[in-house]
């Protein structure tokens, strides 16, 4: 099996490349190839036998995509994006790079298709901001996609795309509608919502974290061991089973800021908690007020996935996975 991974740079793209390694099959499989691009050359996972190749690339360039699907892998991880907060700011960056990326992988994929019966399958990351207030809580799987921002916008088309592209048989797509995800480890990035990691992964290791929001603000998280189960999960899950609405709201754990911190509070102590200092952002403000408190995600559990119940439980995955299971005194 050949597996391509676009955006394998990034947090996502490395941890689930790590998991394919360590597996060394996918679906009963033997991984036997990884493709890993970026627009940064990726690395090499751990413990990867198979033959590896490594690219920088941009896939909304002319001719990448043609190029990438020439290699005709078996499934085809489209995690490359840029953040939220970064697709508000530059508008033609966000559609470049979100919208018209996606649309040329697609029809290159769709020409090979046509080419020789080509019919990989895709996962792609789609998003919770494809869904903009006002909002029922819980959202249930048959609500609207109304998208409030130019990322959420640019992701629900991208799923139309993918629903179209799979009804008209070019490939088998299925589309991850990932909840933030949180605790992201490394340093913070541009997305809008970045705080809710900060506020808890840099007071875990003594350093202080700005909180931009109220404690009442309310959001659907899950830990990013949860996100690479949801994309192994949607690359080897039955299509019958998931039926023609090709886009799912995946399961995750609804929280308050102010229930993260009492989580961070218990699990690291006063400490920790006291580290964090509020310091109000209009605009995030602002944009967080349209943003999805939390899912039913009935259909994705009924088809077996699956995420955190409780922030306890997402703090002590990152205490696992980044800080090798002890915190700092």
């Amino acid at each position: 099996m050949h597996i391509l991974i676009i955006g394998a740079a990034g947090m996502v793209g490395r941890k689930l490349a790590a998991r394919l390694a360590k597996d060394g099959n996918l679906d009963g499989r033997a991984i036997e190839a990884m493709t890993l691009i970026d627009v940064v050359t990726p690395e090499v996972p751990a413990g990867f036998t198979g033959k590896a190749v490594l690219e920088s690339g941009d896939v909304s360039a002319a001719g990448e995509a043609e190029r990438i699907v020439a290699k005709r892998p078996d499934v085809i991880f489209h995690l490359a994006a840029i953040v939220s907060g970064e697709a508000e700011l530059d508008f033609d960056k966000g559609y470049r790079i979100n919208l018209d990326g996606t649309r040329h992988l697609f029809d290159a994929i769709r020409v090979a298709h046509v080419q020789d019966g080509y019919k990989p399958r895709v996962v792609f990351t789609s998003s919770i901001a494809v869904f903009g207030a006002p909002l029922p809580y819980p959202i249930p799987d048959d609500f609207h996609t109304t998208p409030l921002t130019s990322y959420g916008t640019q992701k629900a088309i991208c799923e139309l795309l993918l629903s179209d592209y799979s009804r008209r048989g070019f490939f088998d797509g299925i589309g991850i509608r990932l909840p933030t995800i949180c605790i992201r480890p490394g340093m913070p990035n541009k997305a809008a919502s970045g705080f809710f990691s900060n506020i808890l992964r840099e007071p875990l290791v003594g350093q202080e974290a700005v909180l931009p929001v109220s404690e009442d603000v309310r959001h659907w998280h899950a830990s990013p061991r949860a996100a690479v189960g949801f994309l192994i999960d949607g690359a080897t899950i039955s299509i019958e089973k998931v039926g023609p609405r090709r886009n799912l709201s995946m399961p995750g754990l609804s929280a308050t800021v102010g229930e993260q911190i009492e989580a961070l509070r218990r699990v690291a102590g006063e400490k920790a908690v006291s580290l964090i200092r509020r310091e109000p952002d209009e605009m995030i403000m602002r944009m967080c007020a349209g943003w999805a408190p939390g899912f039913e995600a009935k259909r994705a559990i009924e088809l077996g996935f699956t995420a955190e119940t409780s922030f306890d439980q997402i703090i002590k995955v990152h205490i696992e996975d980044e800080l090798g299971g002890t915190l700092l005194s």
